[in-house]
Order: C-alpha cells, then structure tokens, then sequence
C-alpha cells in the first residue's frame, strides 16, 4: 500500500508478496478487506501498547502529550501510503466503520490525556472531541526530515504549535531555536528544508492547490 492504491492490490498480488500460495491466503481470510482489518488490528494493539508503556514512564499531562505528538509523527511516516489513498473511500461502509474503531484505540488514549490537563488546569476547559479531531489533522500526512537534526527540529516545531495552540502557557513550550539544531542561523522567511531534496516540512495534498 506503499507503491498502490488498496483498491488497485488483488489477493494474488499479496499472496505473492507473503510468498505463499493464493489458495493458502483463502484459507484465513476471505477477501483483501479482511487482510486489511486484520493487519490493522494487529498494529493497532501492537503500538497502543508501546505508547501506553511510554505515557506511563512520562510525568505530566503536557508531557504526556509531546510523546504522544512525536509517536503520531513517526508512526504517519512508517505507514504512509501511495499518493492518491484513500482508505476510507476504497473498502467498503462496513470495513470503512471498523478503521474508525481501530483509530477510536488511539482518541481514548489523547483524550484522557487532554482532560488530565484541563483538570490540572495546564489548557483551558475545550470540547475534547474536538480537540482531538485539531490535533490530529495537524499531525496527519505531515513528513518528517531524514536528517536527525532537522527532523528533531520539525518534532520540537510541531509540539509546540500544537500545545500552544491549546493554551498551554508560553513559558512551557517555548519556541525552538533554529540555531540549535542547523548550523547556520535561519531568518524569519527562509526555508529550513530547501537544501534537502528527499524532506520536506510541507503537508501532502493542498485541498484546494492539489500539491
């Protein structure tokens, strides 16, 4: 789902990848959809766990909350799928729902977060659901630098927007300095990313210029 759409793969293609036979795949699954569902369950499960076990061994609620940005950044960048996907509108209603329930495993975990926040008085009291629903359409597509420097800047950028855009007093979430993590200074217009070709800070897919 890397290269393809989910809707262009056939059963035989994956077969042929998993390096077993197409009949073989039949005997557990009944179609792609349910390999999908199933794969999702799987990694669901599998990276809920490994966050969960991260907020345990972080203090406070705002802290809770950079690692819970950082993890959405690098888990968007290990499963992106090919230009053009669209999950939800290439499986069907009922497989459409289950994605939903599967990304619910991850709301659960922002949500008491926020509202340990909100309680210790870190944020203001907000609509949790749609604090979520803000938080993570800003995290979502968003490409991270392969230079470590750079993509350690861009994690700093973004969990500060995110917590001062939830009225986290300034002082916690100060701005990063360009200067500590790039070499040479950076102005106010320049482009930090401009030198490297394979990374960019920009979001996949403008809504209204497509780029």
């Amino acid at each position: 789902m890397q290269t393809e759409t989910f809707e262009s793969l056939t059963m035989s293609q994956i077969a042929q990848k998993a390096g077993v036979g197409r009949t073989a795949v039949y005997n557990h699954f009944r179609d792609k959809e349910d390999i999908l569902l199933a794969y999702l369950a799987y990694e669901t499960r599998r990276y809920a766990g490994q966050l969960q076990h991260a907020l345990e061994g972080t203090q406070g609620p705002l802290n809770q909350l950079n690692i819970y940005i950082r993890e959405q950044l690098l888990l968007t960048e290990r499963y992106r799928l090919a230009p053009g996907s669209n999950l939800r509108q290439e499986v069907s209603k009922h497989s459409a729902q289950e994605l939903h329930t599967h990304a619910e495993v991850l709301e659960v975990l922002l949500k008491q977060i926020l509202r340990r926040a909100i309680r210790a008085g870190l944020i203001p009291p907000q609509n949790l659901s749609l604090l979520v629903s803000l938080i993570n359409t800003t995290l979502a597509g968003r490409t991270l630098p392969k230079d470590p420097g750079q993509r350690e800047y861009m994690i700093r950028v973004v969990q500060c927007f995110v917590l001062r855009g939830l009225g986290a007093d300034h002082q916690i979430c100060p701005i990063p300095q360009p200067g500590h993590f790039f070499d040479t200074p950076a102005g106010l217009e320049n482009d930090l990313f401009a030198d490297d070709e394979s990374a960019t800070s920009r979001v996949i897919g403008c809504p209204v210029h497509k780029m």
